[in-house]
C-alpha cells in the first residue's frame, strides 16, 4: 500500500544572504506515480522570524509544524521572549530523536533571524542536524538544486540575488526530478520578520 501514501518527493532550499534568510520549495504532492496535489505548502512560518521547510510525508510534516508552533508559543509564554533559531532546531532534533524507532519521515530546513543574526539548519528524520554551511537543500530534487547553489552562491549576497538563485535552484530541480514540479514558493526572513512572496512577485524574478 506504500504507493497510496501521500508524500512529497520535493525540493526545498534554504540559504543565508547578507541581511537574512531565503527559503524556497516547489509545490507538487505525489502519491506513488500520481500527482495528488499541485499547490501544497512546504514552507511554514513558526514564529515571527523563523520558518521551516518540509520534504517527505505530508502528515508527518504537518504534525511537526503544529508541534513547533505550539512549543514556540509555550517558550514565549514562559520566557517572555521569542525562541532562537538554534533553540528551536535543538527542540526539533530532540523530538525526532525520541521517535527514531517510528520516525517522522521528513527532512527539514529551519531558517531564522534572531539576535545572533541569520541561521539555516538542516535536519534528518532521526534528529541529526547540520550547521555551518550557508545553504542547504533537501528532498529528491536536492542534487540538482545543490549544483546550482554550489555554482552561483556567494557570501553576503543581496536579497534580490539570493531570491534569484533560490528560484533558479528550484526550477533546475523541477526540470529533472519527477517528484518536484508545479509552482514555486519563496519566503524571506529578516529583522522585519517572515514574509511569503506572492505568485506575482515570484513570476517577475529573472
Amino acid at each position: 500500500m506504500d504507493q497510496y501514501k501521500k508524500e512529497t518527493g520535493t525540493t526545498t532550499v534554504g540559504l543565508i544572504y547578507k541581511d537574512g534568510v531565503v527559503l524556497g520549495s516547489e509545490k507538487r504532492v505525489t502519491m506513488g506515480y500520481l500527482i495528488d496535489g499541485k499547490k501544497f505548502r512546504k514552507i511554514y512560518p513558526i514564529t515571527k522570524r523563523i520558518g521551516i521547510t518540509t520534504a517527505g510525508n505530508v502528515g508527518d510534516a504537518q504534525t511537526i509544524v503544529r508541534y513547533m508552533r505550539a512549543e514556540s508559543n509555550v517558550y514565549k509564554f514562559n520566557k517572555n521572549k521569542e525562541i532562537s533559531t538554534r533553540a528551536l532546531t535543538s527542540l526539533l532534533a530532540n523530538i525526532l530523536q525520541e521517535k527514531k524507532y517510528f520516525p517522522y519521515m521528513n527532512q527539514f530546513i529551519i531558517g531564522g533571524y534572531d539576535e545572533e543574526g541569520a541561521h539555516v539548519f538542516s535536519l534528518d528524520p532521526l534528529g541529526g542536524f547540520v550547521e555551518g554551511d550557508d545553504f542547504y537543500s533537501t528532498g529528491s530534487g536536492s542534487p540538482m538544486a545543490f549544483g546550482v547553489l554550489e555554482d552561483g552562491y556567494k557570501k553576503n549576497m543581496k536579497k534580490e540575488d539570493a531570491i534569484k538563485i533560490v528560484k533558479k535552484a528550484i526550477t533546475s530541480a523541477m526540470k529533472r526530478d519527477i517528484a518536484s514540479g508545479e509552482a514555486i514558493a519563496i519566503a524571506v526572513i529578516d529583522e522585519k520578520g517572515y514574509k511569503d512572496l506572492s505568485e506575482e512577485e515570484i513570476k517577475k524574478i529573472e
